[in-house]
């Protein structure tokens, strides 16, 4: 494996990506999916936390990069000292629940301008990210004690994907995956400790109409309307007054490591 440049081929699957749907770089898609996001996730058990455990105390700070909807940030805030959360979306942000010990800064985690903290976290966010050493190591100079990054090894688990499967015959460019974001750690020289989650992945729409907006924003070039309103009413099930699209159960992987720069 010596051979691969993992940061070229980081940023080959970023913008092969890209190519076919821009959702994970678009923050005004963050904005219209926010709704949608924070439905389906914030009753999700999160073992992310777990992870987190053996290393929050009272007097600990925390950095939320790419927060969203503060599906992390709100519970860590009951367990630390203070929580800045950053989040470009203005939708994501407006469903963070407001607290004296959380600071929203409202920017990219590349322009934004923060103190650091003892530990800074970063969920699910490197998918649209086509740098990745200088955002890795703005994370890392960030941190006293411990930075953490999570990202899914399984394909995304999401509508679209699936209807591209039905109409097309495969799920479009991938996203970038763990085990690539941890042999890009390694080139960098950094040997991180590894835990892996696995977790049912379900999405959650107010509506059909909300269901068609998203699964279109992913789906990219060639979208057929008739034909994605079908698929949809095929693969999403209605509960409780809201369409639910069941990804299965998704695997994903946290690697954390004490910053080099702590001392």
């Amino acid at each position: 494996m010596d051979e691969i440049d993992w940061e070229t081929r980081w940023r080959q699957v970023v913008e092969d990506r890209a190519t076919l749907a821009s959702g994970h770089v678009d923050t005004g898609y963050w904005d219209r999916r926010a709704a949608s996001y924070a439905r389906s996730t914030h009753a999700r058990v999160d073992e992310f936390l777990q992870v987190l455990d053996p290393y929050l105390s009272p007097h600990k700070t925390v950095i939320d990069v790419g927060a969203g909807t503060g599906r992390h940030t709100v519970p860590l805030a009951q367990r630390v000292e203070w929580v800045t959360a950053v989040e470009p979306s203005e939708g994501m942000r407006s469903h963070i629940a407001g607290r004296d010990n959380i600071t929203v800064v409202a920017s990219t985690w590349e322009d934004a301008e923060v103190a650091r903290a003892d530990l800074v976290v970063c969920s699910h966010v490197l998918y649209g990210v086509a740098a990745p050493v200088p955002f890795i190591a703005k994370l890392e100079r960030s941190a006293t004690e411990r930075v953490f990054v999570m990202l899914r090894e399984s394909d995304l688990p999401h509508p679209a994907a699936e209807i591209r499967r039905r109409l097309v015959g495969d799920a479009g460019p991938r996203l970038p995956r763990f085990s690539e974001l941890f042999m890009l750690l390694l080139q960098m020289g950094i040997a991180a400790d590894v835990d892996f989650l696995r977790y049912p992945i379900v999405t959650r729409y107010s509506d059909m109409e909300e269901a068609v907006a998203d699964s279109r924003a992913l789906f990219g070039p060639g979208w057929d309307e008739d034909a994605g309103q079908a698929a949809l009413r095929e693969i999403l099930r209605p509960d409780a007054g809201q369409l639910v699209f069941d990804g299965g159960v998704a695997v994903s992987g946290v690697a954390h490591w004490q910053p080099r720069t702590s001392s």
